[in-house]
């Protein structure tokens, strides 16, 4: 067990010599390509800082407003029907859209019913097994310049729904 733990505290480190060793054995200008990347990274982060205050602002107004707890309490018949929480139909929006505004919901979960209980797995393995959608295509495809996205909606609203599905069975399973 303390190898495995001293091997995640230096597994970083470690790729980060083996790149700079790397690029000096191919006679690379190391910092100079770690400067040009770093321009690149922040040009792409002003790039993007639009959407993501749009993204925040929203996800801020819903939470303010009270519409999630009022969308919560709508669904809770549909919800209680399919053996999922209606306190966790807020989080699961939320998710999509900011992981950060959703751990905020979830910490308020946590205070409320408390981190060990069936909520509070159940919350903890849907945060871990779904993606912030929204967010990572408005941010990737606005970066690599993606104008159609094909399928990609689809098949992450499918992975969003099989992750949420699965934290409802690994928590029965669980506990």
């Amino acid at each position: 067990m303390k190898f495995l733990i001293f091997l995640s505290d230096a597994l970083i480190p470690l790729l980060i010599f083996y790149i700079v060793a790397l690029g000096l054995s191919k006679k690379q200008n190391v910092y100079d390509d770690f400067i040009k990347g770093a321009a690149d990274g922040f040009k792409t982060v002003i790039g993007i800082m639009p959407t993501l205050i749009g993204l925040m602002v929203a996800v801020g107004v819903l939470r303010a407003s009270g519409f999630l707890d009022f969308l919560s309490s709508l669904t809770a018949g549909l919800m209680n029907a399919l053996h999922f929480p209606a306190q966790l139909v807020p989080v699961t929006i939320v998710k999509m859209f900011s992981s950060s505004a959703a751990t905020g919901l979830l910490l308020d979960l946590y205070k409320e019913f408390g981190p060990d209980s069936t909520l509070g797995v159940m919350a903890s393995i849907m945060m871990s097994s779904t993606e912030t959608i929204f967010y990572t295509m408005s941010v990737y495809f606005l970066a690599a310049h993606v104008r159609k996205s094909r399928y990609t909606l689809t098949g992450a609203l499918l992975a969003t729904l099989a992750g949420t599905i699965a934290s409802i069975f690994l928590t029965a399973a669980i506990l």
